[in-house]
């Protein structure tokens, strides 16, 4: 009961006159004020940032990509005064210098000449960054400085993502035409597969008529000089009949006989070259319709270059004139050897009638002697003609076999090429348009930001409200203990109840700042509209933090006076510092960081912020545990001064303070 009556007379000594209750009113109203108004104040400022005066200096003329004109700085310009999230103003260069040094504008954003030809560049072979300029004074705000880099990062990675999307774009749509151009390429090597596989089959049938050609030539050559042996014996014997014309009746009879024997051996030697010259005849048609067949694939052949195409046919002309050639003479060589078998069986006939007419038969001798001479002159260039043809014929051979593997090499490639433009083909994907659109979008903005949060203060003002309330509980408590009598030395003297006197000290301010807190709360969350999520534990623990830092500044009162009194505004400045209210405390220096586990600020601040926001209400209670050994710790120092006080009182205790 003696606490109550001392608690009761202290509260009617502070509203005993009209200038106490206003002084009294007054000091309850600085934390109310001091929490209100600067939460007021700092509510929403980020959502008010579309007042800051910002300058906007476009200079871009804007740029040529692929015959077309773009201007990057006039679509960023009307993004920005679209999106408003600042004042935005366009204006010059020289009007923005001026209006950042006088405070029109708090910072300027300039896109200079040359922003959408940088922005372009990357498509040549000189490359280069666009510039956004950025131009602060911390003279009009320091935060407008932080503001105007956050702002113009904002912008930069908008324009990067444009710029990208763009570019991406671009790059898909030229996949897209590579991939049908590839299509067209796979179709045409398919052709030219089967091109290359008929003119292989052709090369191999020319191969085989060459061939032919070749063993018909060689037997030929082989005929031929057996009718120029054959030949030349003839022109020796009828020379020596010549020689011998002079016993001629008396041979007459043996020459007949002779020639009825080279009649039969030259009709033999007309029946084979009449035979070879069908086979060279044969070979030299089918050669020819080879050489068109191989003149046709040649120039068929897409996998061929022109200088290739030019070599091939040069050897298939000189082959096929060979072979006309060969032929040609085969057919003069045959021939004239049939005028030869019909010689020799005139010759044989002749023989019969120079066996009667040896006279006249000597003459025919003569005449014999000249013919031989001159058939053995035309088998001699029948054999050679012939040598000449199996030449050419084997040189056709060569070439045609040369061909066969060329054209098996490239039939080969050929096949190869296809595969891997299939293969190409397959690993290019097959989009439409708007599968490209969606993929450039992916491409130029790949990362998604996904954000939740456990708990949310819902905007700035809720978020530093925490801290303000921490510290409009000390403002308001150190504000009353300037009227309020920390300890009634009078009371101590009479009572000697150091217990009754501390604990009625303690109650009057912890009273007036519980009132305090009820008026805070209800500024917090019916004028400013802050949600609350545990609101009467937020209460209570507001109380509780007002209750502790009464007992903490009584303790500095009775222990100090004057000294304790200024210490309790020191220890506030401290915890200004260490409670971690506006930023992480984990960024303090080490020291403070060891303060701001230990000082009861830190702990208020954030028991407040797990019962606001709808935290974890076991930090609430550790927070309130610390809170409580602060209260007890600060009553016990402030019995023990009080006990100090019954010990040492003097008479001097008993006057009247003059300040109640």
């Amino acid at each position: 009961m003696k606490i109550f009556t001392l608690v009761t007379t202290e509260l009617k000594r502070l509203t005993a006159t009209s200038m106490a209750k206003l002084a009294l009113a007054a000091l309850m109203l600085v934390p109310i004020l001091y929490a209100g108004l600067y939460l007021w104040a700092n509510n929403d400022p980020y959502g008010n940032l579309k007042d800051v005066p910002v300058a906007l200096v476009v200079e871009d003329t804007g740029s040529t990509l692929d015959g077309e004109t773009v201007d990057y700085g006039d679509q960023v310009e009307k993004q920005l005064l679209q999106d408003a999230s600042v004042g935005w103003q366009v204006t010059d260069a020289a009007d923005a210098s001026a209006g950042v040094r006088d405070g029109r504008f708090d910072f300027i954003l300039t896109l200079g000449a040359g922003f959408s030809d940088a922005l372009t560049s990357a498509s040549g072979n000189s490359p280069q960054q666009a510039v956004v300029s950025l131009t602060t004074n911390d003279t009009n705000s320091f935060l407008a400085t932080t503001i105007a880099g956050q702002v113009a990062e904002k912008v930069r990675v908008s324009i990067t993502e444009q710029v990208g999307k763009e570019a991406a774009l671009k790059l898909l749509d030229g996949f897209a035409e590579v991939r049908t151009n590839l299509t067209d390429a796979v179709s045409g090597a398919g052709q030219l597969a089967d091109g290359s596989a008929s003119a292989l089959t052709g090369a191999q049938s020319l191969a085989s008529g060459a061939q032919t050609l070749t063993t018909g030539a060689q037997s030929l050559a082989t005929g031929a000089s057996s009718a120029n042996d054959g030949a030349q014996q003839l022109n020796t014997g009828l020379q020596q009949l010549q020689a011998g014309s002079a016993d001629l009746p008396a041979q007459a009879a043996r020459l007949n006989t002779g020639a009825q024997q080279v009649a039969a051996g030259n009709a033999d030697l007309s029946n084979k070259a009449n035979g070879i010259a069908t086979t060279v005849n044969q070979a030299t048609a089918t050669a020819n319709g080879l050489h068109v067949d191989i003149v046709n694939a040649i120039n068929d052949n897409a996998a061929l270059t022109a200088d290739q195409k030019a070599q091939l046919l040069g050897y298939a002309g000189q082959i096929n004139a060979a072979i006309n050639s060969g032929n040609k003479t085969v057919q003069t060589d045959v021939g004239q050897i049939g005028e030869l078998s019909a010689g020799s069986a005139e010759l044989a006939a002749g023989t019969q009638t120079l066996a009667d007419n040896a006279p006249a038969l000597a003459n025919g001798i003569a005449s014999a002697a000249s013919g031989a001479s001159q058939l053995a002159d035309g088998t001699s260039q029948l054999a050679d003609g012939s040598a000449q043809l199996a030449t050419g014929a084997q040189q056709l051979t060569d070439g045609s076999n040369q061909l066969v593997t060329g054209l098996g090499t490239l039939t080969t490639g050929v096949g190869t090429l296809k595969s891997g433009l299939a293969s190409g083909l397959d690993q290019i994907p097959d989009q439409n348009a708007d599968q490209r659109e969606a993929a450039a979008q992916t491409i130029s903005d790949p990362v998604a930001l996904d954000t939740s949060a456990v708990t949310s203060a819902g905007n700035y003002g809720a978020g530093i409200a925490p801290f303000f309330i921490s510290l409009a509980a000390w403002i308001g408590i150190y504000a009353l203990f300037l009227i309020v009598k920390p300890l009634s030395r009078r009371a101590v003297t009479a009572l000697k109840r150091p217990f009754v006197a501390t604990t009625a000290g303690w109650a009057t301010p912890a009273l007036l700042g519980a009132l305090q807190m009820v008026t805070v709360f209800g500024i917090v969350t019916l004028a400013l509209g802050y949600q609350v999520e545990h609101g009467w534990g937020m209460l209570g623990f507001m109380i509780l933090v007002s209750a502790t830092f009464a007992t903490i500044i009584l303790a500095l009162n009775i222990l100090l006076g004057s000294v304790g009194q200024f210490l309790g505004l020191v220890l506030m400045v401290l915890q200004l510092v260490t409670a971690g209210g506006t930023f992480p405390w984990q960024t303090l220096p080490g020291p403070l960081q060891v303060l701001h586990n230990v000082l009861p600020m830190s702990h208020a601040v954030d028991g407040i912020r797990q019962l606001m926001y709808g935290g974890d209400l076991t930090i609430a209670g550790a927070d309130a545990g610390a809170l409580f050994f602060w209260l007890v710790g600060a009553l016990l120092v402030s019995y023990l001064g009080a006990r100090r006080l019954t010990s040492h009182r003097t008479l001097r205790d008993l006057r009247p303070s003059l300040i109640g």
